[in-house]
């Protein structure tokens, strides 16, 4: 564990800096396989197909999601780790083969064709780009589960060293297959992604291997009572949070083939998500950090929090001064690849989305409270109110105001997270007041 009395600044800052280093290399990976499929034939139907099979793949990665916060919570010692590591594993198998279910064409064609109602260019390409994403799901769970073990152990690094060793990966992936074979951009940019975390989750293990070694050395009283049905009651709103957030891509995508400009919102939406979550990936981050660095009882929360406050503030200048600069059309057209069309379509979306950074500094403070004091039930209300909060603003937006589908769609994300950081307000003052003093 760190030492978390007297925390400064620096000591945060060089706590969180692997973290917030990790999910910004993660971050390139969007843009950068966006910018791929942009450069390949038939970039928009490309793109789009994408963006629809990731959005699938995020539903079925959901529960595993929140096993980083769970493992850098709960796993104090081997007996605690035993049990974490064997739900993690029972939980991977569940999602693998649900995937394969949604794999089955009749149901996959159900959901593509007859719900979502995809162009029929979209939906073959959409299918064999979900099938390469097959392992990613599991193989995010096995290294976010290894991820918060080398958290709590005050490891950073070590995960900062995996996300290096799954971006090279991934690049050296990516340009073999876009050089040595035919395959469609969207296909390409999938199997990259899934062979680059594959070969994280292996990396994460192997870096974890001497902390392991030191935990079965350890025995904590507290930990010797957690079981099954305890991780289960800690970690199910956890992962409903998860299930229910990144659920509603599916029908935010089906929304927005109903919308004017459909293929072209659809196109531009995860180029658009892939610069935003490059600002949003720091206070995504920052979440495990601020669990970490509470301590044993809270006695870190007030530089921690104010630190939150000021990366959040400086993350969504930044983000600001780019969305409405030239800046924009140079890393829309120039580095993402887009046309002048597409370019034009998403310069006012990505404005709308520059407050994102700060709300999820934010949400991540407010999130790490909750976890720490084992308060995680509000967490699900909050994301419930949330993806309500986004499917009728789209819906309004798209059938009543006639607004272009990616537009649509990202004046309904804030809203949503604007709703729910004021709805966690008030469970999230309750937590902290069992370390405040």
């Amino acid at each position: 564990m760190p030492n978390t009395k007297n925390l400064t600044y620096k000591t945060i800052l060089i706590f969180w800096l692997p973290l917030a280093t990790t999910w910004l290399l993660m971050s390139v990976e969007g843009p950068f396989l966006a910018s791929i499929i942009a450069r390949m034939a038939e970039p928009k139907f490309n793109l789009a197909a994408y963006g629809v099979a990731f959005s699938f793949a995020l539903i079925v990665e959901a529960p595993v999601i929140m096993l980083m916060s769970a493992s850098t919570a709960l796993v104090k010692d081997y007996h605690s780790f035993k049990k974490l590591r064997n739900f993690t594993y029972s939980l991977n198998g569940i999602i693998t083969l649900f995937m394969l279910f949604l794999l089955v064409p009749t149901i996959f064609n159900f959901i593509a064709v007859d719900l979502i109602a995809l162009p029929t260019e979209v939906v073959k390409i959409t299918y064999w780009a979900f099938v390469a994403l097959l392992p990613w799901p599991s193989a995010i769970g096995y290294r976010r589960f290894y991820h918060g073990i080398l958290i709590r152990n005050n490891f950073t690094r070590f995960v900062t060293y995996g996300t290096i060793i799954r971006l090279s990966t991934m690049l050296a992936s990516t340009f073999v297959i876009y050089f040595w074979f035919n395959l469609s951009g969207a296909i390409v940019a999938a199997i990259a992604l899934s062979m680059g975390v594959t070969t994280e989750a292996i990396a994460s293990k192997l870096f974890a291997k001497k902390t392991l070694l030191k935990i079965q050395q350890m025995n904590d009283s507290k930990s010797n009572n957690l079981t099954y049905f305890g991780i289960i009651q800690f970690y199910y709103p956890l992962a409903l949070t998860s299930i229910i957030s990144l659920g509603i891509h599916p029908i935010v995508t089906f929304l927005i083939g109903q919308s004017r400009m459909s293929v072209e919102s659809l196109a531009v939406l995860p180029v658009i998500n892939g610069l935003v979550f490059i600002f949003r990936a720091v206070g995504l981050s920052f979440h495990e950090a601020f669990i970490a660095l509470l301590g044993e009882n809270g006695e870190g929360y007030v530089p921690l929090k104010k630190f939150g406050i000021i990366a959040g503030t400086l993350s969504a200048i930044i983000l600001i001064s780019i969305t409405t600069t030239p800046l924009a059309y140079i890393w829309f057209q120039k580095v993402s690849g887009l046309s002048i069309e597409l370019t034009q379509i998403s310069i006012l979306p990505a404005i709308v989305f520059s407050i994102i950074p700060a709300l999820t500094f934010l949400i991540s403070i407010q999130r790490a409270v909750l976890v720490y004091t084992r308060e995680t039930s509000p967490l699900t209300i909050a994301t419930i109110i949330e993806v309500s909060t986004i499917l009728i603003v789209l819906f309004v937006g798209i059938k009543y105001f006639d607004f272009v589908g990616v537009l649509a769609a990202t004046i309904a994300y804030i809203t949503g997270r604007a709703l729910a950081n004021i709805y966690l307000i008030f469970p999230y003052n309750k937590a902290i007041l069992k370390f405040a003093k």
